[in-house]
């Protein structure tokens, strides 16, 4: 195996420069960088991570923490965003460093892992509408992004779908079809991303200057089982919905259960949208009608939060980093203008 003296005698540059373009320093030019990363390759030198720590003074790691006793270890989705952000820092070798944390040891384990030195920084996940982990982070001066937003009067980088465009876009394109009843099955009340689409779904709904009604609004854990109680209890209501929209595929393949049980038509008799994130493993067109969806690949905010964490760690950004990125509305059989009015 190569190693660092050997690949710096053979391109004849210092073991100091080498290592920094290994280690990605913009004092680096790209070509000599380039130069680098190949002969690297070719000679498969592998940087022993001690050295590399003792050189960079860095972990060569993120830190991921999840809540202890939450369903995100399980959750497809979670999983689908590790698989964009692994395969985005396999390259510059950054591993991924994961625990579990009930929330009363939150901040206690942020500390220990960044006072220990065992990451460079963290990805937060799933934040709430008034995530205290923000202002732990942003207090302990350590470098950090967020899949998502909350309600923060500081600012902090993130990366994050157009959720309120994405409801907003949906109810207006079912408030045209000529549906009123709108039923909306979506995340917990503390999650954000569900503050934000509940947010759109009512802007849209006071455009045409009507108001929903609250009791279609349902807020839950995103799962099949959910979907499907949900579901049932929104069919048994005297007046049913003409249209319902859920937050996640999850739900939409609990809902589309109980209005077959129900012996309905998708699409007919109730017409049903949903936020698809792009998982492998379900696929909206797939489903017994091709479900019309909102639709932004969960496995790009990975990609993206990889890049971001790089650049701030390396201190190659000088303020905060955001972005939101746009959600396309795709249209698909599952949608149509309503025939009457229950």
């Amino acid at each position: 195996m190569t190693n660092l003296k050997t690949l710096a005698t053979h391109l004849g540059l210092s073991q100091a420069t080498v290592s920094r373009a290994l280690n990605g320093y913009s004092t680096v030019k790209p070509a000599t960088r380039e130069r680098v990363l190949a002969a690297a390759k070719a000679l498969d030198y592998r940087p022993n991570s001690s050295a590399r720590r003792l050189a960079t003074g860095r972990a060569g790691a993120f830190g991921v923490i999840v809540t202890q006793g939450d369903r995100m270890l399980i959750d497809p989705h979670f999983t689908e965003f590790l698989a964009g952000l692994t395969g985005a820092l396999a390259d510059d070798e950054i591993d991924i460093v994961m625990t579990a944390a009930p929330p009363e040891k939150q901040a206690a384990t942020y500390a220990r892992f960044a006072n220990t030195g065992k990451v460079d920084g963290f990805i937060v996940s799933a934040p709430t509408k008034n995530d205290p982990r923000i202002s732990i982070l942003q207090d302990m001066g350590f470098p950090f992004v967020v899949h998502g937003q909350c309600e923060s009067s500081r600012n902090y980088s993130f990366y994050d779908i157009d959720n309120f465009g994405a409801f907003e876009k949906t109810a207006t394109y079912l408030l045209q079809l000529g549906h009123r009843r709108i039923a909306v099955l979506n995340g917990t009340p503390d999650a954000m991303f569900a503050v934000q689409r509940n947010a759109g779904f009512a802007a849209a709904f006071k455009q045409h200057g009507i108001a929903p009604d609250p009791a279609l609004i349902i807020a839950d854990n995103m799962t099949e089982e959910a979907g499907y109680a949900h579901m049932r209890a929104l069919l048994a209501l005297e007046v049913p919905p003409t249209a319902v929209m859920c937050s996640s595929m999850i739900l939409a393949l609990g809902a589309q259960r109980a209005i077959l049980e129900a012996g309905l038509t998708i699409g007919r008799d109730v017409s049903l949208t949903s936020h698809d994130d792009g998982l492998r493993s379900i696929k909206t067109e797939n489903f017994s009608v091709p479900l019309t969806v909102t639709r932004s690949p969960i496995r790009k905010a990975g990609l993206a939060l990889a890049d971001m964490l790089r650049k701030i760690v390396r201190n190659e950004a000088k303020e905060a980093i955001q972005q939101i990125a746009p959600v396309d509305l795709v249209v698909r059989q599952s949608t149509a203008p309503i025939i009457k009015e229950s």
